[in-house]
């Protein structure tokens, strides 16, 4: 699952949203030495034909990577390479749980640089874990 729940003027607002489509895909690579790296992609994306479709691809996808440490809760990233350059030298936390075989994440509420005219949105995100 990867759903995106938006936040309108009140909080009774809210609704949720499959941003990235029904089954995208997704990779969270938490390395015990530190390092994560983050891959989501929309389900579907096809190959760009010309320069403004294959632009328009950068808005079907997040990845980052950097060093991260955990508080708790909450894992924070210091990202030292982003798709998207306005990410590069921030850090980005998000919070977890996981139950067996499933983690949970969702992200603070904040504008998202691929969808601006959304508002204020949060993510949240699935990840079973890999043999």
């Amino acid at each position: 699952m990867a759903a995106v729940e938006l936040r309108g003027r009140t909080a009774v607002q809210r609704r949720h949203l499959h941003a990235h489509g029904d089954i995208p895909q997704r990779l969270c690579d938490l390395h015990p030495e530190g390092r994560l790296s983050f891959m989501l992609s929309a389900e579907g994306r096809q190959p760009g034909s010309n320069a403004e479709e294959r632009s328009a691809l950068l808005s079907s996808m997040i990845a980052y990577t950097g060093v991260y440490r955990l508080d708790g809760d909450r894992w924070i990233t210091q990202v030292d390479v982003a798709w998207n350059p306005e990410w590069v030298g921030t850090e980005q936390t998000r919070f977890f749980a996981i139950d067996g075989d499933l983690l949970t994440v969702h992200t603070p509420w904040r504008v998202m640089p691929n969808w601006p005219e959304r508002g204020l949105t949060r993510s949240i995100v699935q990840f079973q874990r890999c043999s």
